[in-house]
Formats: C-alpha cells, sequence, structure tokens
C-alpha cells in the first residue's frame, strides 16, 4: 500500500444500519487542508461529512461513491503536504492525478469531470444518449448530478443536453408513448428504509395494531396558556412534547413498550429515549431520538424536540442523535392522514405509537337524559406492538393511559 495518511471511516456507527460513500468532496490530485470536509458518508439515517485527518493532497481513492462500508474501512490515502514525504510516495496513475501535474486544457477539464461521475449519473446518460461534457453541473466543484442529467434529457436550463458521439444535434426528442415510465434511481436512504421495513414486518415481528382516539380540549387549553411563556423562554410549544410526556406516563404503566425481544429474554430498558419520526424534504424519514424523555418537564421536552427536529431538516444530525431509541412516536397527522396502521416497528424495539390528524369531530357527551352532542378536537391514535412481546390487554392498557393523559391534562 502506498505511503500516506490514512483516511478511514468513523468508528462510530449507527446500531443496525449500513454505510455507503455519498461522495467525495475531492478529487485525487486535489490539495485537502487539515479538517477540510473531505467525504460524505450516508447511512439509512444520517449523511455525516469526515474531516481530512491532515493537510497534503489527495493520492488514492479505496472506496468509491455508493460502496458500501463498515467502520474502520480504510476510505483512501492522503500524500502529506511536508515535500520529502509527497516525493517518496508513488503517484496514483489516475487521470486526475496526470491532470494535476499539467496544466489542462479545456477539453482535459471537462474528461475530469466525467470521470468523478456517480454509476446512477453514468447510467442516466447511457440511458439518456447524452455525454457529461456540455451537461453544466451543479454539484460540489461542479459535478454533474442526477437532477442534472433529467434536466438536460428534459430539455431544461438547467443542463445542454449533449448527444453522444455519431448522433445529431439536431435529432428531435422522441416522443413519449402513452404509460411510458419516468425512472427515479432509488437513494440510498430509501433503499435502507425499504430493507428495514421489509425486515421488521416480514421476517422479525408479528405486527398487532390498537386504535384508541384522543380528546385534546385539555391539550389545546394547556397549550393556548403556555404558550408565548416557553417562546420567550427558547422553546416553541408543539403538540408533540406532549405526547411525548404522555408516552412516558403510559410506558411507566406498561414497561413492556420500551422493551427489546431476545431470543433468551425480553429486555425491558428503565431508561425511555424516544424516536421522534420527522420527515425531510428530498431524504426521507429520519428518526432523531429524545433522550431521557423520562426525566424532561414539558419545557425540557419541548426544547429538546426543537433542537432535534431543526438539525434534522438542516442535514446537521449526528450518528449518536438516531442512536439507542427504545420507543418511537409517528406523527403522521401532520401530513393529513387521519389513521395509517400498521406503522412499521422501529427494530430492534418493540411499539411505535401513531397519532393521526387533530379535527373537530361531534361526539356524544354526558349520560341517560343527560346525553348531547358536542363538537370536540380530537384524533386517532395507535400502538402497533410486537405479539411477542404484549398481548391486546398490555397495549389497551398502555393506550387507555395515554388517552387518559391528553384528556386530563394537568401542567
Amino acid at each position: 500500500m502506498s505511503e500516506g495518511i490514512e483516511i478511514r471511516a468513523p468508528d462510530e456507527q449507527t446500531e443496525g444500519t449500513r454505510s455507503q460513500i455519498l461522495r467525495w468532496l475531492k478529487q485525487v490530485g486535489e490539495s485537502v487542508a487539515e479538517n477540510e470536509p473531505l467525504i460524505e458518508i450516508e447511512t439509512d439515517k444520517v449523511t455525516v461529512e469526515v474531516a481530512s485527518p491532515g493537510s497534503g493532497v489527495l493520492g488514492q481513492i479505496l472506496k468509491h461513491e455508493q460502496e458500501e462500508i463498515a467502520p474502520g474501512d480504510l476510505l483512501g490515502l492522503l500524500t502529506p503536504a511536508n515535500p520529502a514525504v509527497a516525493a517518496a510516495a508513488p503517484q496514483p496513475q489516475t487521470r486526475s492525478a496526470v491532470a494535476a501535474t499539467s496544466a489542462p486544457r479545456a477539453a482535459d477539464a471537462v474528461a475530469e469531470r466525467g470521470a468523478g461521475l456517480s454509476p446512477a449519473v453514468r447510467r442516466l446518460l447511457a440511458e439518456h444518449g447524452l455525454t457529461a461534457a456540455a451537461v453544466r453541473g451543479t454539484g460540489q466543484d461542479g459535478r454533474v448530478t442526477v437532477e442534472d442529467v433529467l434536466q438536460a434529457a428534459a430539455g431544461g436550463s438547467g443542463g445542454t443536453a449533449a448527444r453522444a458521439p455519431g448522433e445529431s444535434a439536431a435529432r428531435p426528442e422522441p416522443v413519449l408513448p402513452a404509460g411510458a415510465v419516468r425512472r427515479v434511481p432509488h437513494s440510498a436512504v430509501r433503499r435502507r428504509i425499504a430493507e428495514h421495513m421489509v425486515q421488521s414486518l416480514l421476517h422479525t415481528a408479528p405486527h398487532v395494531t390498537t386504535v384508541f382516539e384522543a380528546d385534546m380540549s385539555a391539550v389545546l387549553e394547556d397549550r393556548a396558556r403556555q404558550r408565548d411563556e416557553f417562546v420567550r423562554r427558547g422553546a416553541p410549544l408543539t403538540l408533540t412534547a406532549y405526547f411525548v410526556q404522555a408516552a412516558v406516563a403510559a410506558i411507566r404503566v406498561v414497561p413492556e413498550a420500551n422493551s427489546r425481544w431476545t431470543d433468551a429474554a425480553l429486555e425491558i430498558h428503565d431508561a425511555i429515549h424516544i424516536g421522534v419520526g420527522t420527515a425531510v424534504e428530498g431524504s426521507g424519514l429520519v428518526v432523531p431520538v429524545l433522550r431521557d424523555a423520562h426525566a424532561r418537564d414539558l419545557f425540557e421536552t419541548a426544547r429538546g424536540l426543537d433542537d432535534l427536529v431543526s438539525r434534522a431538516r438542516a442535514g446537521k444530525l449526528s450518528p449518536a442523535d438516531v442512536r439507542g431509541g427504545t420507543f418511537t412516536i409517528s406523527n403522521h397527522g401532520v401530513s393529513g392522514s387521519l389513521l395509517a396502521t400498521p406503522i412499521i416497528i422501529n427494530q430492534p424495539q418493540s411499539a411505535i405509537l401513531g397519532i393521526g390528524k387533530l379535527e373537530r369531530r361531534a361526539v356524544v357527551a354526558g349520560a341517560g337524559n343527560a346525553e348531547k352532542i358536542v363538537v370536540r378536537p380530537r384524533c386517532y391514535v395507535t400502538l402497533t406492538l410486537d405479539h411477542r412481546v404484549m398481548d391486546g390487554h398490555q397495549a389497551n392498557r398502555f393506550m387507555q393511559t395515554f388517552v387518559d393523559t391528553l384528556g386530563n391534562w394537568r401542567s
């Protein structure tokens, strides 16, 4: 192996996930400073940057984009900035290295761009009969992305639809027949989510779902009283904070909901670390974990949730932020869903709580001659459980505690 500074995958990795190289931010032959972002690594939960371990020139890339990696894997080599060390290290025989030792002409620069294309981009170029040379790249350092190719193929402003050699530039775009299919390559995140869902539902846990309805009148009244004060103290008061607090109360009554099934025993966690499903535009669903939810009051819960959700949507979560959840809440109602069942359990947990859309509904209140129809803010809530862990009466006890806590909320 060539001399140089080793670039390795982080030893820290989220449990139950696999990682892959999303992109190299530098190409072979390019200079890089110590601690400068060098690689983006993607798991099924987060994207993290790997910083350069030293200053110098990127000498070799050993793991390429979309290759799976394990913690500690050797990803590449960095030729140190020290000239004596750099001179002793063999120069990698790649196009990028040759281009770095001579002033590249415009044609060479185009070739360099093409050499760094991801497999998905190469496949799309081939499918559409395009070349990378005239597609305007909008990615890092002008790299051509999947979106650039699709826009160029459609004749959009994002790129120039240059034809492959031998094709006429004046050739019109073919008219797609009725029922034609537009191919959208799977992202690494989407593939991992798909694998995780299939594994959980079909190969791991027998799923059972129980459905209750929660009256949110008391919660909404409390929120109206405290919202401004919470904002003044630096934490927006969302309904999710109440759901987390009520889930903690229910877990204390039915601790099996906060457990992990193993072949030898049921491992019931003392600490309650609640994952909150968060939709991230362009990336899918991530589940940041609010740690020690059992030790937080409503304000600390609201502040912790705000921090996690804000960083999730900004793409700034670390692997530690999505590790170690013991129970999950999926607030699917925020996008209009009344009911979702079954919501797939986030392995290796034993249950997942679903929250439907909050809406005003007509319900019967009172009893006997005092019955009347009233309008109340209500939502459907579900608990999907691993039937190996809990029976129906335990699930119903959990849910009864959950809805009673919300319905009789006391600050």
